[in-house]
């Protein structure tokens, strides 16, 4: 099977399918795709965990399109999201389990986003991930040039169906909106001129 051809946007996901994201920038990840995918959002955390998305903190109009769900356990929690890649309205299920997912249960969340079209994305820990996801994510946050700057360098190490690679991201957090930026050291040639 041919590899599909890298898409002009990197960062757009695959539709019907489960996604990962791992290292520290996993959440600033899902807050981008969250902001891409239009309609109902859910996302689901352990009810243990006491780090939850603030509503007012969060780009314009993804709170009032936002359910957050808080299951007592793993079990639950990946019922949760199953039951939620299965609804057609939602547009993106983000999850974070706390144990890496086995085979099995990999394989019945990609096959409830394929019965609800949706697209799913797991936040999971440090090699804590499933080979049955399409693709898995290294997000981290890197050093600006400037206090306020808002880099991510955003690595893609798992594909399917496609190629893999890194970029550094500037994304303020608001919008849908953002830029690419050569890794330190990889300077872009200017044009030469034309004679």
């Amino acid at each position: 099977m041919r590899p599909e051809p890298a898409p002009a946007d990197p960062f757009d996901l695959r539709t019907a399918r489960v996604h990962e994201a791992e290292g520290r920038g996993r959440r600033a990840f899902a807050l981008l795709q969250a902001v891409r995918h239009p309609g109902p959002l859910v996302w689901i955390l352990p009810s243990h965990v006491p780090e939850v998305p603030m509503l007012r903190g969060l780009p314009q109009g993804m709170g009032e399109r936002l359910y957050l769900l808080r299951p007592v356990g793993e079990a639950d929690l990946l019922w949760c999201m199953e039951e939620a890649l299965r609804a057609a309205p939602v547009s993106l299920v983000i999850a974070e389990p706390e144990k890496p997912l086995s085979l099995t249960a990999g394989r019945r969340l990609q096959l409830a986003a394929e019965t609800g079209r949706t697209t799913g994305l797991m936040l999971i820990r440090q090699d804590a991930g499933s080979p049955a996801t399409e693709t898995r994510w290294q997000c981290e946050a890197v050093a600006g040039p400037v206090a306020d700057s808002t880099l991510h360098e955003w690595s893609l190490k798992k594909n399917k169906r496609g190629t893999i690679g890194d970029w550094v991201v500037n994304w303020d957090g608001t919008t849908a909106a953002f830029t690419l930026l050569p890794k330190a050291g990889e300077r872009r040639q200017p044009a030469e001129p034309a004679c």
